[in-house]
């Protein structure tokens, strides 16, 4: 499974980045206006800080509208991904677009037919927002479950990004559903690390390597 990082904090991306655990990163204009700065320097400033695909969001309603700031968009860096919304006219910029050799990820998806949609315009990455379906009632999984088996059925190359990810609980089940990816803040990625066994057995290995005198490397 992939980790994209869904933040424009560039401190928090390098330091992720520098483990070795990330391969993209996710963005949107909520996020890129709490960063304070342009769209164009902080989106070409995660390009160069990441090797992978980092999505920055069209923001006109209307697909010509879309596939312009598109292109202006793919410019900035051969690694910046086009985020469109699945809406009608959002898969038709989507289809110029990926005709036009552009990766698009296809955002504020809710239902499987709508990822059907994305898939057949030639859409690079489907995300379902499941924490946002959690939140009125729905199974935000099952979603994640009925697109995996549609798009193994018909061998679609379209990525399921899992979105809205609120916790652990969420990026786990994707994972075991077999989702592509999963785009989550860093808070999420860095609780990963985390176990309270781990602390005590790595402390006791190190109490009992330091009762021998030894050292490393000596």
């Amino acid at each position: 499974m992939k980790f994209f990082v869904d933040t424009a904090d560039v401190t928090e991306i390098k330091k992720l980045n520098d483990i070795g655990i990330v391969d993209g990163v996710t963005t949107n204009p909520t996020i890129v206006a709490k960063s304070g700065r342009p769209i164009r320097e902080v989106l070409a400033e995660i390009c160069e800080i990441v090797d992978g695909p980092v999505s920055g969001e069209a923001v006109a309603i209307d697909a010509e509208g879309m596939v312009r700031e598109g292109l202006w968009l793919s410019k900035i860096a051969d690694n910046l991904t086009v985020k469109v919304p699945v809406t009608t006219e959002g898969v038709k910029a989507t289809k110029i677009l990926s005709e036009k050799g552009v990766a698009v990820n296809v955002t504020a998806c809710f239902s499987a037919g709508q990822a059907l949609l994305a898939a057949k315009a030639g859409a690079t990455f489907i995300s379902p927002f499941v924490g946002r379906l959690d939140d009125v009632g729905a199974n935000g999984m099952q979603l994640i479950q009925d697109i995996r088996l549609i798009y193994d059925n018909f061998a679609f190359e379209t990525e399921i990004l899992t979105a809205s990810v609120r916790g652990i609980g969420h990026l786990l089940e994707a994972a075991r559903l077999g989702a592509d990816v999963a785009t989550v803040p860093p808070t999420i990625l860095w609780q990963l690390f985390e176990h309270p066994m781990t602390d005590l057995v790595v402390q006791k290995f190190l109490q009992d390597w330091e009762k021998t005198g030894q050292k490393l490397g000596d």
